[in-house]
């Protein structure tokens, strides 16, 4: 049958938030403060057998209500829950994953390597704590030991910078380990990579807090079995987007192409391109019930295509005669002036997409 397990990382609960106004900074709180509870409802859902947090849940010392909302959340599922602190959340005296009481089927690894075995799904789980906001490289020399048939690690680390002062993590470590599945956290953008026979993953932060954060964020599912395989879920959540549009003839109409419809909490960074007159203020003012529209410009002033057309130059030229073109075929003057304006762009070393 195999083993379904939910991996999730990355909350940053009662994270600061700043940078907001106080309506945004609110509805980031509010959204915050519910991952516990979506996450938990998808294990059930999904009929997981066991759910695993790789650390930074916490975005330093959490609030009460935050603690007693996780306790609820995580006792919900009804299934082992096994924490790896990160260096937001590490565990140290004062840390609720050291005072606090959790649920029986909570398990939270609070120093070095320890093996947590679950008989009931034939399964062993090795872990280890983040002490402070660094931590050497916990898998190395790292090896799997027991009878058990899964095998299944479960650290905060760093995969993607050798010199991390965040627990960094190897392919070569990774393929030593003989892992089933190797589940980290600690990088907000989701990646995977398989060395050996090991699927090594990280699901990213469930829910963006700022413009670097973008696009869809969730949890993995995985399912190991003979082979071990991982699909990405994606939360209800607020998305921060970061776009360009191109004003074209009425940036108005462009905005508003571009836009989902008005009332959409995501967030949304538009920088607008393009050439003619703007009046950004107004436009603003026109996509206020767009509560979290933030518009920049980069539009420039209409381009002068016909200055030098007739100049004794190669360039003189070449505008005459798309000029004199323009005069004698009217039908095809949005051919020609496109004609006019791309090759400006060249001419002024601009980037020009097709």
């Amino acid at each position: 049958m195999g083993l379904k397990i939910l991996h999730t990382a990355d909350w940053h609960l009662d994270s600061p938030l700043t940078g907001f106004r106080e309506d945004q900074r609110q509805l980031l709180r509010e959204s915050l403060a519910a991952i516990p509870g979506h996450i938990a409802d998808l294990c059930r859902r999904e009929s997981c057998d066991m759910m695993l947090l790789a650390g930074d849940i916490f975005d330093g010392q959490p609030r009460r209500e935050t603690v007693e909302g996780m306790k609820a959340a995580l006792e919900s599922t009804g299934v082992p829950v096994l924490i790896a602190p990160g260096n937001h959340d590490f565990a140290a005296p004062g840390s609720p994953w050291v005072e606090e009481t959790w649920p029986e089927n909570v398990f939270i690894f609070t120093g070095g390597m320890e093996i947590v075995p679950i008989p009931a799904l034939d399964c062993r789980v090795y872990g280890a704590a983040f002490t402070s906001m660094d931590s050497p490289p916990l898998l190395e020399g790292f090896e799997i030991s027991g009878p058990e048939t899964y095998h299944i690690g479960l650290f905060h680390g760093d995969p993607v910078q050798k010199s991390s002062p965040c627990n960094p993590v190897t392919a070569a470590q990774v393929r030593r380990s003989e892992l089933n599945y190797l589940a980290l956290g600690h990088i907000h953008k989701a990646g995977a990579f398989r060395a050996g026979d090991t699927l090594c993953a990280w699901p990213g932060c469930p829910m963006g807090r700022g413009w670097d954060e973008t696009g869809d964020k969730g949890v993995c599912i995985v399912t190991v079995g003979e082979k071990t395989d991982i699909r990405a879920v994606s939360l209800d959540v607020p998305r921060f987007h970061v776009m360009e549009v191109d004003v074209g003839e009425d940036a108005a109409d462009a905005l508003e192409a571009a836009l989902p419809a008005a009332g959409d909490r995501d967030f949304y960074r538009v920088t607008l391109t393009g050439y003619g007159e703007l009046d950004l203020e107004e436009l603003q003012k026109r996509f206020a019930p767009w509560t979290n529209l933030e518009l920049r410009s980069r539009v420039e002033p209409p381009m002068s295509l016909w200055d030098n057309a007739g100049e004794d130059s190669l360039e003189g030229v070449y505008f005459q005669m798309l000029h004199r073109m323009l005069e004698r075929s009217p039908e095809e003057e949005r051919i020609v002036l496109l004609a006019a304006e791309i090759s400006r762009k060249l001419l002024q070393g601009r980037e020009v997409t097709l």
